[in-house]
């Protein structure tokens, strides 16, 4: 059956396809010990994997310990980490098909920091935080202090980092990778003016603030290997003035299709407490459609994209190629049920719970409709 839907329609991601063009997107859940997955993240990502949207990305996963926003972020970075992240796969594995991303993050100056609940405040070493890293000795709030500027040394281990992560991660069998580069986290950090005051090759001109980025992409696209795509986040705007811009995002994602990313997924925001943000339904799409016009490559778009209609409507004028839906999973797991009810498309359900499909769309199961005996 031919799905009429644009957003139920299938796509391609470098060497994987996806059955639509829903994305889960990654979502911290700051419950994790030591950086190893809990009793919590089986539960929810339990619950996602059998959602029907096309792809699921797990929530931004540390490449080293200093990496983690949170000390109850996931990380990819020890063999225990790499063991309890395998049972979490097979998890998944054994109740969904869905394809399987993981993103991989380093938060740069904004490690170490309490859970959201708590306040997100920095934690001081003496309280068991860290000393953060950043491109330069600027805090990400005035009354913070200083993370401690890098090395090139330090920098380049980075890279390093994010290339055994991901190995690792291919060995975990995942279908993708995303590199967080968004949201003001380390690589974010470099990219932008505000947090970057380097004077050697990692700063100062647009080419070498962006010079991490595209080390830690081609070091991760070659321990991925060719069966592997590769993605990136990026926050398409500071929102402050002299920060990073869009046009500095098109630069950068240009760069980054010529070295053969599978996929952009475009965000904004999180790198400077001075931002200015007007948040409403949709608000980041302008971004990605500027992307979309500017490479080849899909886009994927983010940002309060709540409503079947609204998500069609990006992708059916060419706003975007996919979208990433987040808030509107955790308050319905089944998002893409009611979407494809709206729209009148099908959609992928396990065999457990088509009786519940909403009214009037269940699903042809072979050449029985499924019903009631």
């Amino acid at each position: 059956m031919t799905n009429p839907s644009k957003l139920f329609s299938p796509i391609r991601l470098g060497s994987l396809e996806l059955q639509n063009r829903i994305m889960v997107s990654p979502m911290c859940q700051y419950s994790a010990v030591e950086g190893n997955p809990v009793d919590w993240h089986f539960v929810h990502l339990g619950s996602l994997a059998i959602s029907g949207a096309g792809l699921l990305c797990l929530e931004a996963t540390a490449v080293s310990p200093e990496g983690r926003i949170t000390p109850g972020c996931l990380g990819l970075y020890s063999d225990e980490n790499q063991a309890r992240l395998q049972r979490l796969v097979q998890s998944l594995r054994s109740v969904s098909a869905i394809p399987l991303a993981l993103q991989l993050s380093h938060a740069g100056r904004k490690a170490s920091s309490r859970t959201p609940w708590e306040g997100g405040s920095l934690i001081a070493e003496a309280d068991g935080g860290w000393r953060p890293l950043a491109p330069s000795a600027i805090p990400q709030k005035p009354e913070e202090p200083a993370p401690n500027a890098m090395s090139v040394k330090e920098i380049r281990q980075v890279a390093d980092d994010f290339a055994q992560a991901a190995r690792r991660a291919r060995q975990l069998g995942f279908d993708a990778i995303e590199l967080h580069m968004a949201h003001g986290y380390l690589v974010h950090q470099f990219m932008s003016p505000l947090s970057n005051q380097r004077t050697d090759e990692y700063g100062g001109s647009l080419d070498n603030r962006i010079r991490l980025a595209l080390e830690v992409f081609k070091a991760v696209a070659e321990a991925a290997g060719p069966g592997i795509p590769v993605g990136v986040r990026l926050s398409a705007s500071d929102w402050v003035d002299g920060g990073w811009d869009v046009a500095q995002t098109i630069a950068l994602s240009k760069q980054l299709e010529a070295l053969g990313c599978s996929f952009l997924d475009i965000s904004s925001g999180g790198l400077s407490h001075a931002q200015a943000i007007p948040v409403g339904p949709g608000y980041q799409v302008p971004f990605a459609e500027q992307v979309r016009q500017e490479v080849q490559i899909p886009v994927v778009s983010v940002g309060l994209i709540t409503g079947a209609r609204q998500a069609e409507d990006i992708l059916v004028q060419g706003k975007a190629d996919m979208v990433a839906v987040a808030r509107g999973f955790l308050h319905d797991p089944r998002w893409p049920w009611r979407a494809a009810a709206e729209l009148g498309a099908t959609v992928g359900t396990p065999k457990q719970l088509l009786r519940c499909l909403p009214r009037g769309h269940e699903p042809i199961f072979g050449d029985v409709r499924i019903g009631q005996r």
